[in-house]
């Protein structure tokens, strides 16, 4: 794969920009700026920093958050580079940006477009119940993930798959599909299919309260949100006698109707839902420590604490 006469602006985070930017390394794309996110306060960094990997590999790399700063303009300008790409950044790209690549800007998403569109694609899939996701290489648009598709790949969502296992399969395809396609981006052989997002689905950011369980929902929409925010992302939760309680692991399981909430039976705490569906909550954390089912069980039988 020739390429040395290919320059490139890349915008990139968390593993797939990490993976991805080793792609165009392999592939001979002169990587002549890294543009990436500075970490946040609190955060917990379980994906490999794209920082770290620009200084492995010799690369110039800044960090901003205002893409519409004059200076990182001006950057991008000098290079004059023959392709923008964006793999996982956070934030949408200006079009006086994308305007600087002389051959196009395109987008790695994690998602099987013009399916779930937007903010936290893996995340949002394993919510919805989806059985398949994917990594789409498209063209940048002035809507987020609307432009063109150059090549795609699915992967399956398993039922038991949490969000971080489904992610690492995106992170392989999302990796396949650039290396797959790069001849075809630097030769100018690179198919474009229609991208129809009308035909899909977009969702927006989401927060740590939107992990908060309701009970009085069916089961499988109850452990959905659990697989789609288990750690390393911020936890399914619920609060009992004052304490917040992050599911960590679960499994759905059968046994005797119980009212909904959450239960502890032969050993084994439970969540049981409104449609007699009953989760077995094989880890449930409290201030981040294991609790026992003793434990639960204890704080079941106590009073309510006075407001």
């Amino acid at each position: 794969m020739s390429s040395a006469a290919s320059k490139a602006v890349v915008f990139a985070y968390s593993n797939v920009g990490d993976r991805c930017l080793r792609v165009l390394q392999a592939g001979g794309v002169d990587v002549r700026l890294v543009v990436t996110h500075r970490d946040q306060p609190g955060e917990a960094l379980w994906f490999a920093r794209v920082a770290d990997t620009a200084a492995e590999l010799g690369l110039p790399f800044v960090y901003t958050e205002d893409l519409s700063l004059e200076a990182l303009t001006a950057a991008v300008a000098a290079v004059q580079p023959d392709f923008a790409f964006s793999f996982y950044y956070r934030n949408m790209i200006p079009l006086s940006l994308l305007a600087a690549a002389g051959r196009g800007a395109f987008n790695l998403h994690g998602s099987y477009l013009p399916h779930f569109r937007g903010r936290a694609p893996t995340n949002w899939a394993v919510l919805k119940g989806a059985t398949e996701t994917g990594a789409t290489l498209h063209e940048m648009a002035a809507k987020p993930d609307a432009g063109a598709i150059v090549d795609q790949a699915a992967v399956p969502i398993l039922p038991d798959d949490t969000a971080q296992q489904v992610f690492d399969k995106v992170c392989v395809a999302a990796e396949l599909v650039l290396w797959r396609s790069l001849p075809g981006l630097i030769d100018g052989s690179a198919p474009r299919q229609v991208n129809d997002i009308a035909a899909g689905s977009y969702y927006g950011r989401r927060t740590p309260e939107d992990g908060r369980l309701d009970f009085s929902r069916p089961a499988a929409e109850v452990y959905n949100l659990i697989r789609a925010v288990a750690p390393p992302y911020p936890g399914a939760f619920t609060e009992l006698q004052g304490k917040k309680l992050i599911v960590a692991e679960a499994r759905r399981t059968s046994g005797e109707p119980l009212p909904p909430g959450l239960h502890v039976s032969n050993g084994r705490m439970l969540a049981a839902c409104a449609d007699g569906g009953l989760i077995h909550l094989r880890q449930l954390l409290c201030d981040g420590v294991p609790l026992t089912a003793a434990e639960l069980s204890a704080l079941l039988s106590s009073p309510s604490p006075h407001p």
